[in-house]
């Protein structure tokens, strides 16, 4: 049973499991929100091709722009429901405006290197990188710690409430999101 104003956050470098916890939660009752959808909308209205390294750029144009919490404010907006899960939230400011909300909880989802890129080869989702290189590099651009506009995972995985190492099978994953879920909804 979905305890009511319950909200999850997840955070988390590319391909790290964030779209199979999110999945996961859907199934158990939660609504999906995501800033990345946000960040597809701009960019499309903006006419840009749909690579990562452009959902960087339009993210961190939408902070620098609006403010650092622009796209947490506008999925705030958009919640009608006390039992949600929000997807791909990539910055501090961010953390900071959702934790406006009662029972906001981030989990942080962590996941090795070189697994992540297999993960990004297999699902071939458009706007992936190709190359180990490319994916490296928007990395990097994911993790600008000194400017407050920009994407700053590692800090925001710093902030988690609880993190969850996905390195194994889905089945353990899922376990794994049970025990979460079994504090949380007691709580």
């Amino acid at each position: 049973m979905v305890k009511r104003n319950l909200v999850f956050g997840l955070t988390g470098p590319n391909a790290s499991g964030k779209g199979e916890v999110s999945k996961y939660l859907i199934k158990k009752g939660y609504k999906y929100y995501s800033l990345s959808d946000i960040v597809r909308q701009e960019t499309k209205k903006l006419k840009l091709k749909p690579t990562r390294e452009n959902y960087i750029y339009v993210g961190n144009l939408l902070r620098k722009k609006y403010g650092p919490s622009i796209l947490a404010k506008r999925i705030m907006k958009r919640l009608d429901t006390d039992a949600a899960v929000i997807d791909s939230i990539r910055n501090p400011y961010e953390i900071k405006e959702l934790n406006k909300l009662d029972n906001f909880i981030l989990i942080g989802i962590r996941a090795p290197r070189k697994l992540r890129f297999m993960r990004i080869l297999e699902r071939n989702r458009t706007g992936d990188s190709k190359t180990y290189k490319e994916f490296i590099d928007n990395e990097k651009k994911e993790n600008i710690d000194n400017c407050s506009t920009n994407q700053q995972l590692r800090l925001c995985m710093k902030y988690a409430d609880v993190i969850i190492n996905n390195n194994g099978s889905l089945e353990e994953l899922y376990k794994k999101i049970d025990k979460i879920l079994e504090k949380y909804e007691k709580e």
